[in-house]
């Protein structure tokens, strides 16, 4: 596979046209009576066209057929994609799944739309707000079908096996450890290269953006420049039977037959596109003193409500990283909290739990729900020798966040065959260290 071109930047303004065709890009006007090429203009609009200038998103694609040229969409079915978070009754419980199992491609072939499954969510598509997580199990590339998103924007995680994404605007290649965003709208289609497995943050009418630094200043967390956005290419060629687009619309999924690849854009402009980004670019924040500092300090992007500081979704992850506060209780905290807190593991260890949560898996702590280090992670960390140390090395975890209440599915609760009913036997070990008559135990740090 030849090495993939991308520009770097987050939610720039870019142009990009495909080398084939020089000079496809109109010049001084996007939509000419007669577009370079005989091509036609589109637009794609990912935000209202009066949008303040600063959450403007759109950008113009100049292509060999309009995406209108299909045949009427027809309902198919939507196999473990859901929307309808009433259909088990809530569960207040700390939630722990074991890794999701693969279906054998010998077995019987699934793409990535085909192994969607939805496993927990809230809020409403209609009115647009909400989210929801689902896990990706597929063991065979899409060909001659390409999906899009009418509901919400996609963070993808693969966790096992690359992703080579086609898209109107071009390629993209994903790795674990890498994330890519495909925001409402935009086709795409995904070739994979052995069994294939990863989680999906879809946000509903808000799109993706980098967190506030406040008092960090210009500079940290995800940097801008390390995110890329692919360069147009284009594919020109009839479909044998036709090429199907499978579009989501209202948590429902519907399918439309068409003559041609829907990736026939041989130039684009605009700041409305899909990207990527490596995890390992992250700049670390971290206390250098004491204490554990919250973990928003590890937010690579956030999906913003209209309430100030208040999320509909952040996206967080757990670095490797220096560890070296003093007298500190160094592993995450024991809490309780207002929001909703969905943890997956790509790869090693997470720290607070070293057993149990396994990279594939994922866990979900309710609103208000307590958690925290299981009971061997409190005994070591009480007790350990506190010198500067590497955390999390060989490790990537992250966490979905959310403001809603998220809610488990029916596929997620029982259809899975993966929720750990032991769970919550990680906390029994805890026991009482109270020592009502010495207010400074011995051997504390």
């Amino acid at each position: 596979m030849a090495e993939l071109k991308y520009i770097s930047g987050f939610g720039n303004e870019c142009a990009s046209e495909d080398p084939r065709c020089p000079g496809a890009l109109p010049e001084g006007q996007n939509n000419p009576q007669v577009c370079p090429y005989n091509l036609y203009a589109e637009q794609l609009s990912g935000s209202a066209f009066t949008c303040p200038r600063s959450s403007n998103k759109r950008s113009w694609l100049y292509r060999i057929l309009p995406s209108v040229s299909h045949k009427p969409f027809e309902s198919i079915d939507q196999g473990h994609v859901t929307h309808n978070w009433d259909e088990v009754d809530p569960d207040p419980n700390q939630l722990r799944w074991k890794p999701f199992e693969i279906p054998k491609a010998s077995q019987k072939k699934v793409d990535f739309v085909s192994g969607l499954h939805t496993l927990c969510g809230a809020g409403d598509i209609r009115s647009n707000n909400g989210l929801a997580v689902h896990i990706f199990l597929c063991n065979t590339s899409m060909g001659n079908r390409c999906f899009y998103n009418s509901d919400g924007d996609f963070l993808i995680v693969p966790q096992k096996g690359k992703l080579l994404i086609y898209t109107e605007f071009g390629k993209m290649l994903v790795q674990p450890n890498e994330i890519c965003v495909i925001q409402r709208g935009m086709r795409f289609s995904i070739d994979v290269f052995e069994e294939t497995r990863g989680y999906i943050l879809e946000v509903y009418g808000v799109h993706f953006e980098l967190p506030d630094l406040g008092p960090i200043g210009a500079n940290g967390l995800a940097n801008p420049r390390d995110f890329l956005i692919p360069v147009a290419w284009y594919e020109d060629h009839q479909v044998p039977g036709g090429y199907t687009v499978i579009n989501k619309y209202q948590g429902k999924m519907f399918a439309a037959k068409q003559d041609v690849s829907p990736f026939n854009v041989v130039a684009w402009h605009g700041n409305y596109t899909p990207y990527k980004y490596n995890l390992e670019n992250f700049m670390v924040i971290n206390s250098v003193t004491f204490d554990h500092a919250d973990p928003s300090i590890f937010t690579v992007l956030t999906a913003k409500s209209v309430r100030p500081g208040v999320a509909i979704a952040d996206f967080v992850i757990f670095p490797p990283r220096w560890g070296v506060a003093d007298k500190t209780f160094r592993p995450p905290y024991y809490h309780r909290n207002c929001m909703s807190e969905f943890m997956g593991l790509i790869k090693g260890h997470y720290e607070a739990k070293q057993g149990g949560f396994l990279p594939g898996g994922g866990s979900l702590h309710s609103p208000m729900t307590p958690h925290g280090p299981d009971a061997d992670c409190f005994e070591k960390a009480s007790k350990a020798k506190l010198a500067p140390e590497r955390i999390a090395d060989g490790t990537m975890a992250f966490m979905f966040e959310s403001s809603l209440s998220m809610a488990g599915t029916k596929w997620g609760l029982k259809t899975s065959n993966c929720l750990d009913e032991n769970y919550y036997k990680c906390w029994e070990p805890l026991k009482s260290h109270f020592t009502p008559n010495s207010r400074n135990p011995a051997g504390t740090n």
